[in-house]
């Protein structure tokens, strides 16, 4: 019988942080710095595939579970089926006559295929284009910017998912392009989901005139929430039209302000970072002098201090070091942040103001040096979508930079949540056939790499938080808070 150590179920764990952390790095690194897909597009899920196919059902062929349909026309694969050929299907209700379906299978040469999916002729039309897109970023761009709020709510999502994997450089290519006005018809409307308005507010920071600053410190003013959906999107908006100008607000409504909530303090810190490295409208020395002023906010300075190390701003190594002294209950999780940016600080203060917290507080000092190796600055780091230097990625030391602010921040585990919950959106949009999971998702796997690594991380995360508490009896504190100093719940939304 096979002994299981808290040591080897602790390392279990730390591995699929690693795996989440290096898939979601990955693949947030090449897309829009706001924007967050639903699922996979259907061009990667078509390339996924050996064959892809238009289809229609026989009349009368429909069971309990499947039905038998004919193949109208050929997408990809045409020398593993032919037009006019039937096959039996997994198939659950009634289709309307004449409704045309997308087949994708995979595993030649006895075809595995996933749930057929109705579309219109338009979509039918739309899905047979996508194989004959140029690769060229700016030309595809060019095609799906007309599906955007599209009525067909296929195409729209499709072409909101292209975008939202598109990295910012390619976007802004797009500026002559860009319709205005329309933009801002969109961005004003209360019941746009918050994940495309923050698309159309990149693209309005891309295209919009010094005058759309107007409305935007409007609606960052107001107190309805609909009006202020993708409040992170909406800062950098703002600031990319305003300039450094434009920090005076954002400082005044949720960083000097210490009533504003924490979601939109936080928010206003992930439209920093997009203006410290992509942005390029601000200086990044103006840029930080609005970040330190989360620092009289110690129950929030933690979001802050691994990015003043990030950026090589040592110039507030004394005030880290009273936070550190002064920090109570409400704000203890700040230590091990403090601990970790004086490690990464090359000046000889910060190696004697370590020595002297580390006699403070032994235990913090022990879990900075235990679970994180010393932090490197990524000076030379340009994706604010990722909180990682490109050059790091697949290092341990890019791991533990991405997984701070979750070792001191439960509430943060709430991103990777968004994470799985994103790659099961790509399952629910294509079903898959009882006995054939294995083999069509594996195929998708291939088409989304990072996601997966992801997914797969999350469950080696299950597993070995589960072997930890069963050991340890660690009980309702769990793993994670034997990590990290306890957080108020409050503060984990």
């Amino acid at each position: 019988m096979q002994i299981v150590t808290k040591q080897s179920s602790l390392i279990v764990l730390l591995s699929g942080f690693a795996a989440i952390g290096l898939g979601l790095t990955a693949y947030r690194g090449l897309a829009c710095p706001f924007c967050s897909a639903v699922s996979q597009t259907l061009s990667e899920e078509m390339s996924a595939m050996d064959t892809v196919a238009i289809a229609k059902i026989v009349a009368g062929s429909e069971t309990d579970s499947d039905a038998e349909f004919e193949i109208i026309s050929v997408v990809r694969g045409d020398k593993l089926i032919l037009p006019a050929q039937k096959l039996r299907v997994n198939y659950f209700g009634k289709a309307k006559p004449d409704q045309q379906f997308l087949l994708m299978g995979v595993d030649p040469p006895d075809l595995l295929w996933s749930s057929p999916l109705p579309v219109t002729e338009l979509a039918m039309q739309y899905v047979k284009m996508l194989p004959s897109l140029p690769k060229e970023p700016l030309e595809r761009l060019q095609f799906f910017l007309k599906y955007l709020e599209h009525p067909e709510s296929m195409l729209a999502r499709d072409a909101y998912d292209e975008f939202a994997k598109a990295p910012y450089p390619d976007i802004k290519k797009l500026k002559d392009q860009l319709d205005r006005k329309q933009l801002i018809t969109w961005i004003k409307d209360t019941g746009m989901p918050p994940d495309r308005k923050r698309l159309y507010l990149v693209m309005l920071g891309v295209c919009g005139h010094a005058e759309d600053a107007l409305l935007l410190e409007k609606m960052l003013r107001s107190e309805d929430q609909n009006l202020r959906g993708g409040l992170d999107a909406m800062v950098a908006c703002y600031l990319t039209l305003q300039g450094s100008e434009g920090l005076k607000l954002i400082d005044e409504l949720f960083l000097a302000n210490k009533k504003s909530q924490y979601a939109d303090t936080y928010a206003a810190i992930m439209a920093l970072r997009f203006h410290g490295t992509d942005g390029g409208v601000i200086e990044k020395e103006r840029v930080l002098e609005s970040m330190r002023l989360i620092l009289d906010r110690p129950e929030l300075a933690d979001l802050v201090i691994p990015d003043l190390a990030r950026w090589e701003d040592w110039t507030q190594i004394a005030k880290l070091a009273e936070l550190f002294k002064s920090a109570d209950e409400k704000s203890s999780w700040v230590r091990v942040p403090v601990i970790n940016y004086l490690r990464a600080c090359p000046l000889p203060v910060a190696a004697e103001q370590l020595e002297e917290l580390k006699e403070l507080d032994p235990d913090a000092f022990k879990r900075a040096t235990s679970f994180f190796p010393i932090p490197k600055p990524a000076s030379a780091a340009t994706d604010s979508s990722s909180q990682l230097n490109p050059s790091r990625v697949g290092s341990l030391a890019a791991t533990s930079d991405l997984l701070a602010p979750w070792a001191y921040r439960p509430g943060q585990l709430v991103a990777m949540r968004t994470s799985v919950a994103q790659a099961k959106s790509t399952a629910a949009r294509t079903p898959i056939p009882a006995g054939q999971s294995s083999s069509v998702q594996g195929k998708a796997a291939q088409a989304n790499p990072p996601l997966a690594a992801g997914v797969i991380g999350m469950a080696s995360v299950t597993v070995g938080l589960a072997m930890w508490l069963a050991i340890s009896g660690a009980g309702s504190r769990g793993l994670i808070a034997q990590l990290r100093e306890d957080r108020p719940a409050s503060l984990a939304a």
